[in-house]
């Protein structure tokens, strides 16, 4: 089974702007970072800096403008290649406003 066969939403090409923090609270602060693709279960996060598969965090998404979509996620894969760096997340808690937001910017 493929990753993509595994996934509960499919995922669309998007570029957002992601601020991420851990859930923990154990670094303050936050670390910028752009996504490759983007669906209503989670999205891929390009970089060359990874967090822990398993590690819970804090992620902001700029869908639509003034206000950020808010979610908890939990990293679920890490691709270190040197084609495409990055971890893809799961939401693991998204409100349903935030949810209609994400669904509106994918235009599902």
């Amino acid at each position: 089974m493929t990753q993509a066969q595994r996934r509960a939403s499919p995922r669309r090409p998007a570029e957002v702007r992601v601020l991420v923090g851990d859930a923990q609270h154990r670094v303050h602060g936050t670390i910028r970072f752009d996504t490759r693709d983007l669906s209503l279960g989670g999205a891929f996060l390009r970089s060359d800096l990874l967090f822990e598969v398993g590690e819970q965090l804090e992620v902001e998404l700029a869908v639509d403008g003034d206000q950020p979509v808010h979610a908890r996620a939990r990293v679920v894969r890490v691709d270190q290649s040197e084609e495409s760096p990055g971890m893809g997340i799961a939401f693991i808690d998204l409100n349903e406003r935030d949810r209609e937001r994400v669904r509106a910017y994918l235009a599902l």
